[in-house]
C-alpha cells in the first residue's frame, strides 16, 4: 500500500508540472545549425459564429504534442527575417516573424491560424480556415535570451492570444540560449520614474508637453472608478487601475522603458452614442483613450479602440509618445452584464506602447440603476480558480486512499490472531 500512496503522490507531482509545463521548439537551417530556440505556453480565446448563427467563444492552449512546421520555418539568411511556426490539432498554427534592427531583434508579426471544420475546440462552427495576424513588442538585444513568465496578451480580431513562460532567442549565435537575458515589462518592477507634465484640462486625446521632479509610481496602479452620462442616462461604469509601458530612444540611441500609473483621481470624460461609449483618462502624464462598440446581433459590448498619449522624459529623442490600436474586442461581456476581471490584462498597441489594466469591472451601453449588473468573468479568472480545484481535489483523493489503505491495514492485523 505504501507503494500505491507514492505513486499517488508522483500523479500529484506530475499533474502540477503538467499545468505549469511549457512547450520547447527549435528551428534549424539546412547545414543542421539552431537559428530559433523557443520555451513557452500559449493559451487562445477564439470568438466563431455558430450554425445557428450566435457567436460562441472557446478557450484552449497550446498541447504539449505541438511541433515546429519545417515547411513553414525558416532561418533566412544572415540579416533577413526568421520564422517559426509551431502546428498542432487539425491545421491550427502559431507562429512568429522575427527581424533583425541593427542591435536587437524582435517579433515583428504573431499569426495564429484555426479550422473552424475542427469540432474537437470549435463545435457547430461555420467556417473552415481563418487567419488573424499582429505585431508584438517582444524585442531583445542580439545575443542575449528574451524572457517574460508573466501572462501576455495579444488582442486580434477575433482571437485573444495568452503567451506565457517565455524564454526565446533569435539569431543564435552558439546554438543555445545565450547567458545574457532581456526581461520583459510584465516581469520588472516600476523602477523608472514618470516624469509629470503640464496639467491638461479637458480629457481630449492631445500630446502632453513634459517639465521636471518625476514622482516614482507605485507597481500596481491605484483603482480608480468612472461614471459617464448622457441624455439617456449612464452609458458607461467602471473601476479599474490603469497603467501605460513606453518604449523610446534616448538622444545617445539607446532604448529605455518607463511605466506610467494613473492616480484614482485622474480627470476623466466621455460620451454616449446609440453605437459607441467613450472614455478619457487623463493624469499629469499620460493620457488614454477608450471606445466601445456594440454588436447588436450577438448582443455583445467589447473595448474597440484604446489610445494613449504620453510625455517622455528631457533625456528621449522626442517630447511626447502617441499609440493606438482600433481593431480590438477586448473586454468583451453581454450588453445588461459587467465584464469582471481580477488578473492583470495587457493590451498591445504598438511596439513602442501598451496599456496594462488591473482588478477591472466595467459595464457599458445598458446600465440599470446605475449599479453594475451580473458579473461575466473573464477566462484568466476561471482559469486561475481551476487550478487550485484540481489540485485540492488531487490532494482530498490522495488523503481519502492513504486512510482507506489504513483502514484496510488495520482490520487484516487484527484478523491475524484467534481465540485459544
Amino acid at each position: 500500500m505504501a507503494a500505491q500512496s507514492v505513486r499517488e503522490l508522483l500523479l500529484v507531482a506530475a499533474l502540477l508540472g503538467f499545468l505549469q509545463a511549457s512547450s520547447a521548439f527549435q528551428v534549424k537551417n539546412k547545414d543542421g545549425k539552431i537559428c530559433i530556440l523557443a520555451n513557452f505556453s500559449a493559451e487562445f480565446t477564439v470568438d466563431y459564429v455558430t450554425q445557428s448563427k450566435k457567436v460562441q467563444n472557446v478557450t484552449f492552449t497550446l498541447p504539449a504534442n505541438a511541433h515546429v512546421l519545417e515547411d513553414e520555418s525558416t532561418c533566412g539568411g544572415k540579416d533577413t527575417s526568421q520564422v517559426i511556426a509551431v502546428g498542432f490539432g487539425y491545421g491550427h498554427s502559431l507562429s512568429m516573424t522575427f527581424e533583425k534592427k541593427t542591435v536587437f531583434y524582435m517579433v515583428t508579426n504573431l499569426t495564429f491560424k484555426y479550422n473552424l471544420s475542427d469540432a474537437t475546440f470549435f463545435h457547430d462552427a461555420v467556417g473552415s480556415m481563418e487567419e488573424a495576424t499582429k505585431e508584438t513588442d517582444i524585442k531583445a538585444h542580439l545575443d542575449t535570451r528574451f524572457m517574460c513568465h508573466n501572462k501576455h496578451m495579444i488582442h486580434m480580431r477575433n482571437v485573444t492570444v495568452r503567451l506565457s513562460n517565455v524564454t526565446l532567442e533569435a539569431y543564435l549565435p552558439n546554438n543555445t540560449f545565450s547567458k545574457n537575458e532581456t526581461i520583459c515589462a510584465e516581469d520588472k518592477g516600476s523602477t523608472t520614474p514618470v516624469v509629470p507634465t503640464t496639467p491638461v484640462t479637458t480629457a481630449t486625446h492631445i500630446p502632453i508637453t513634459t517639465s521636471s521632479a518625476p514622482p516614482t509610481p507605485s507597481k500596481i496602479p491605484d483603482t480608480g472608478r468612472y461614471n459617464v452620462t448622457g441624455l439617456h442616462g449612464t452609458c458607461l461604469l467602471a473601476s479599474m487601475g490603469l497603467q501605460v509601458n513606453v518604449t523610446y530612444t534616448t538622444k545617445n540611441k539607446t532604448d529605455k522603458s518607463e511605466v506610467l500609473n494613473l492616480p484614482a483621481n485622474a480627470s476623466y470624460s466621455g460620451t454616449c452614442e446609440n453605437a459607441t461609449v467613450t472614455l478619457n483618462v487623463t493624469s499629469r502624464s499620460v493620457s488614454i483613450f477608450l471606445s466601445f462598440a456594440q454588436n447588436s446581433s450577438t448582443e455583445k459590448y467589447f473595448l474597440q479602440v484604446i489610445s494613449v498619449s504620453a510625455g517622455l522624459p528631457p533625456e528621449a529623442a522626442r517630447k511626447t509618445i502617441n499609440a493606438v490600436n482600433n481593431t480590438l474586442s477586448a473586454l468583451q461581456a453581454t450588453v445588461g452584464k459587467s465584464y469582471k476581471c481580477v488578473s492583470k490584462e495587457s493590451i498591445w498597441l504598438s511596439s513602442i506602447a501598451s496599456v496594462n489594466i488591473y482588478n477591472v469591472q466595467i459595464q457599458a451601453f445598458k446600465i440599470s440603476g446605475n449599479k453594475f449588473g451580473a458579473v461575466e468573468e473573464c477566462p484568466q479568472d476561471e482559469n486561475n480558480m481551476l487550478i487550485p480545484i484540481i489540485v485540492g481535489a488531487a490532494l482530498a483523493g490522495l488523503v481519502l486512499i492513504v486512510l482507506i489503505a489504513y483502514l484496510i491495514g488495520r482490520k487484516r492485523s487484527h484478523a491475524g490472531y484467534q481465540t485459544i
